[in-house]
């Protein structure tokens, strides 16, 4: 057989390499990935901002690192599509963390999507535990979400501070 139309070698190697980084882009979206796009929502996204809630508790828990109250602070993370937001609400006693709201204000139709799921679970994550201890990495499917909740977790200890 004689072929008259061969490819070069150089561009089924590129054709290969980008069909390779495509699959890689993609398993980051899937609900089942790790956090592979992770490094680039911290890397992109700007940082958190705090505003002080009018019912933080001004009074030191007993020995605690932080004061009881309720905190509020927002979170941004990057998306391939946008730059989305969540406000996140913590009341903190002795340390620990009483309850948790998350409100989401999405951009993209997926990030309605992960956020709705994120909140769906996020105080399974966090509502017991003390406040140091809470880092997520994902939570029921969302890992971008995870990245501002964080932000604003840092934020709000900042904030309530003893």
């Amino acid at each position: 057989m004689i072929r008259t139309a061969a490819v070069p070698r150089p561009v089924r190697i590129g054709t290969a390499l980008l069909g390779v980084a495509g699959i890689a882009t993609l398993a980051g979206c899937a609900g089942g990935a790790t956090d592979a796009a992770a490094p680039v929502e911290s890397a992109a996204a700007p940082a958190a901002t705090s505003e002080p809630s009018s019912s933080a508790d001004a009074g030191a828990s007993a020995a605690g690192t932080y004061k009881d109250g309720q905190y509020e602070a927002t979170g941004q993370y990057a998306t391939p599509e946008s730059v989305e937001t969540v406000d996140v609400t913590l009341t903190i006693a002795g340390d620990t963390v009483t309850a948790v709201e998350v409100t989401g204000d999405p951009q993209a139709a997926e990030s309605r999507r992960y956020q709705s799921e994120f909140i769906g679970g996020i105080q399974d994550e966090v509502v017991g535990k003390k406040l140091d201890e809470i880092s997520v990495s994902k939570v029921a499917g969302s890992s971008l979400t995870s990245g501002g909740f964080n932000k604003a977790v840092d934020a709000i200890k900042t904030e309530a501070r003893a």
